[in-house]
């Protein structure tokens, strides 16, 4: 399954639901979500910075990850930023593939 990175930052409701709920019911709505379209939540962190919520996990495809990120938006709870994560070998294969290319000239 291919797996993802979604970094979150709560919009102002987001973060009073947070406040309210606390993280470990924040986390389990997360897995809930994940796991609805057929995935798995590997890690689920809180952080500072421009993300409130760093998540990596498994769905089974771009379409099932494109779902929960229209889910997040609609709610207005949330921003989601989701990022495909390749394995290092998913990259040797990468390398090891024939594209043909041409740059453009000068």
């Amino acid at each position: 399954m291919p797996r993802y990175l979604w970094q979150v930052s709560y919009s102002p409701d987001g973060a009073r639901g947070v406040l309210d709920q606390g993280g470990s019911a924040r986390r389990a709505a997360i897995v809930e979500a994940v796991e609805s379209v057929g995935g798995r939540v590997e890690a689920c962190y809180f952080a500072f910075g421009p993300h409130d919520v760093v998540v990596i996990g498994e769905v089974p495809d771009d379409v099932a990850a494109a779902a929960l990120s229209l889910r997040t938006a609609a709610s207005g709870a949330a921003i989601s930023r989701t990022t495909v994560l390749l394995t290092p070998e998913q990259l040797d294969e990468a390398t090891q593939r024939d594209v043909r290319y041409r740059p453009p000239s000068t």
